[in-house]
This record gives C-alpha cells, sequence and structure tokens, in this order.
C-alpha cells in the first residue's frame, strides 16, 4: 500500500502536465487510467497495486 500513496502524487502531477500542455496520446492515458486506479477504491485496485508493486521490485533488483 506504501507504493499506491506515493505513487499517486507523481501520477497526478503527470495527468495535469499532460492536460495542461497538449490532448493526451496513448502513453498519457495509461498514466491517466494507472492514477485513477490508484486513486479510486475498486475492485480492480488491488492487482494493478499488486502489478506495479511487482514492477517495482523487479526494476529495484536490477544491478548494474
Amino acid at each position: 500500500m506504501a507504493i499506491s500513496i506515493s505513487a499517486v502524487v507523481p501520477l497526478g502531477i503527470l495527468v495535469a502536465a499532460f492536460v495542461k500542455k497538449s490532448g493526451l496520446n496513448a502513453a498519457h492515458a495509461i498514466v491517466c487510467t494507472l492514477f485513477g486506479f490508484f486513486l479510486a477504491s475498486t475492485s480492480a485496485a488491488p492487482s494493478i497495486n499488486r502489478f506495479v508493486t511487482g514492477v517495482a521490485d523487479m526494476i529495484g533488483h536490477i544491478q548494474f
């Protein structure tokens, strides 16, 4: 749950910047969708949260 709370702020900032700068393209739509799932408490939110947490853990284990 810690990652979902911290992810809401940067995703919200990105959504606001994308809307203000120009129209939304496919990448912007993905960010908006993630923001919506993290912000709202829907039945799909836990699955999305587990997926993003898994990706973040995977990125955290990459050694350069």
